[in-house]
């Protein structure tokens, strides 16, 4: 089982990490990667083949500002690219728009090149919906996702999730 994780900027790291903590949790392994889709765009169509070559099954890809690198990533592969809009966190740098320009551009791909998208940010959501994909092809996986939303809904019945008295 592989995942990739790329994204496009070192300011992006602690939001991506969220990701891999994630895929840590169900023991899937992966590889980040931090390339730009409009600095380094040889190196990164190299790497999607290196990955590719590797046996990677599903992609992570988070990006701010136009958001390119999801969109890019699924124009040169057939695997799965989930995409995270991300809010542009550059210390003295703000566009304004709170990672809405990066959502929009991750969710507005042309016709038959698909990229799933997350909330601005969400990096933890990319994870578990590729860790649901990867539960088709792997039992053991789809055993331990089973029991985490078992849990799930333990836990909110334990916090009134059935009623509550205001």
């Amino acid at each position: 089982m592989k995942v990739a994780i790329f994204f496009g900027s070192k300011s992006d790291t602690e939001t991506m990490k969220k990701a891999a903590s994630v895929l840590k949790e169900y023991d899937v392994s992966y590889k980040a990667y931090v390339l730009s889709a409009h600095r380094a765009s040889e190196l990164l169509h190299q790497t999607i083949k290196q990955v590719e070559a590797d046996g990677c099954e599903v992609i992570i890809a988070g990006a701010g500002l136009s958001a390119a690198l999801p969109g890019v990533i699924a124009g040169a592969t057939v695997l799965p690219v989930i995409g995270v809009p991300l809010e542009c966190v550059t210390p003295g740098v703000s566009n304004g728009l709170g990672g809405m320009d990066a959502l929009l551009s991750v969710v507005q791909m042309p016709p038959q090149i698909p990229v799933a998208s997350v909330g601005i940010n969400n990096a933890k959501n990319a994870a578990y919906l590729a860790v649901e994909i990867l539960a088709v092809k792997y039992p053991e996986l789809k055993a331990k996702l089973v029991a985490f939303r078992k849990q799930l809904a333990e836990n909110a019945k334990e916090n009134g999730g059935l009623g509550v008295d205001l």
